[in-house]
């Protein structure tokens, strides 16, 4: 069944964040990722407001997870940490 990774940031380091940005891409596509919506419009109707939503599909939750646990999506989120608040989420997509 496929999934979708879920990501609600707030990018507190422009530049650091820019780096991840660049490599976490291709690391996503790598993994069979497809990007929905990258801070798009929103509306915040409960819990804390990001100011910068991303939602993936991908082939399926495993897919998603190794993507995450894999050495290319690890060193691109090095320059994620300490630049950004984020919460990550992988949902599996009901029939």
């Amino acid at each position: 069944m496929p999934a979708l990774w879920i990501a609600h940031v707030t990018v507190t380091d422009e530049e650091a964040y820019g780096k991840y940005a660049k490599l976490a891409g291709p690391a996503i596509a790598a993994h069979g990722g497809e990007f929905l919506a990258r801070g798009a419009r929103f509306v915040q109707l409960e819990g804390k407001e990001r100011p910068r939503n991303v939602v993936a599909r991908f082939p399926s939750l495993e897919a998603a997870e190794q993507c995450y646990r894999s050495d290319d999506y690890q060193q691109a989120l090095n320059h994620a940490k300490g630049a950004s608040e984020r919460e990550l989420v992988i949902v599996e997509i009901d029939g």
